[in-house]
């Protein structure tokens, strides 16, 4: 059973909470925040042995043995290279960076301690997306054409103006957010992309409020997204081949899993059943599997690295209207 410790209070670590619950193979031993008072409420509520009132006296503790870093999105890198050179495996908290050189130094930092280091895309371990991606391997919509995603949602109403989100300092925006699902979705299943064209509409701290875009991958596969956050819920994801498609209702969270196949012509519709799993459960046992030595987890360096690019890359476009090139790399990473 690995040991964790989360960094910070976040309302994403409930998510997280209850996905540890469910597993045998990991426990959290530890809490810290700035404040200790807050982090001391935060343990007794949540049953956690420990609390610190610093991230540093967390990061000193021996009996933490990974972290779980849900810091706002300009702190990850920084707390990742602490947690690491403390000796402390890492789950960071999408989006890990939209700095390449950032993302390769942390990777470099963990691979040189023995360590080990992902990005915590918690949709990517869900059964839904690993049936989604076997079907299109198989052929199930024949040639891949269009992949298009959406996710978006009001963040001022659910979590008010002052969310981190809306920063720019700390790396706030839509993109950042809820579009590197769609990013990481059109990567999954046509591999990095050779061209992208983005716009976005900023908001009035700065930060990108929507943001839309396309990318260009091999073998002249579109991906098409959009995402924000002053727009309605909406979450999709469809899968384009010259022989049909694939489409989720429900792609990130996947609360209600399920694939629905179209045919070319429409007439033929199949509806693919999922059965349900905690995405957090999974992801959790997937880094505790890799951290005892079983292989390398599902999310490793070439992921991280190929989301960062493709973002450092999507906000260079919306920022000089105009499209951007990627330096080639290869294939899909499904």
């Amino acid at each position: 059973m690995i040991r964790w410790g989360l960094l910070s209070t976040a309302s994403i670590n409930s998510s997280v909470l209850e996905g540890i619950a469910e597993t045998d193979e990991a426990e959290v031993v530890a809490v810290a925040s700035r404040d200790s008072q807050r982090a001391d409420a935060y343990a007794r509520a949540n049953g956690i042995p420990k609390a610190y009132g610093s991230y540093e006296a967390l990061l000193g503790d021996p009996g933490v043995e990974a972290v779980y870093i849900s810091l706002p999105n300009a702190l990850h890198v920084e707390w990742t290279l602490r947690a690491l050179e403390a000796g402390k495996h890492v789950l960071c908290e999408k989006p890990f960076s939209r700095r390449p050189p950032e993302v390769e130094r942390a990777f470099e930092l963990a691979d040189s301690n023995g360590l080990v280091l992902s990005e915590a895309f918690m949709w990517r371990h869900h059964p839904q997306t690993k049936t989604l991606a076997r079907l299109v391997d198989e052929g199930a919509v024949g040639r891949l054409r269009v992949v298009r995603a959406a996710f978006g949602f009001q963040l001022a109403a659910t979590r008010g103006p002052g969310d981190t989100r809306f920063s720019s300092e700390l790396d706030g925006g839509s993109l950042m957010d809820v579009g590197c699902y769609c990013v990481n979705a059109i990567r999954l299943f046509a591999g990095e992309p050779k061209r992208v064209m983005g716009e976005q509409a900023l908001g009035e701290s700065g930060v990108d409020v929507c943001f839309a875009a396309t990318l260009r991958c091999a073998d002249d596969v579109l991906g098409q997204f959009d995402c924000g956050f002053v727009v309605s819920d909406r979450a999709a994801l469809e899968v384009v081949g010259e022989e049909g498609a694939l489409a989720v209702g429900d792609p990130w969270h996947v609360r209600s899993p399920g694939i629905e196949l179209r045919g070319e012509d429409r007439t033929r519709t199949e509806t693919i059943s999922v059965e349900p799993a905690n995405s957090y459960r999974l992801e959790i046992e997937d880094l505790c599997a890799a951290i005892a030595g079983d292989g390398p987890p599902l999310l490793a360096r070439d992921d991280a690295l190929g989301q960062a690019r493709a973002i450092d890359a999507l906000y260079g476009s919306a920022a000089e209207a105009r499209p951007v090139d990627l330096p080639a790399t290869e294939g899909s990473l499904s």
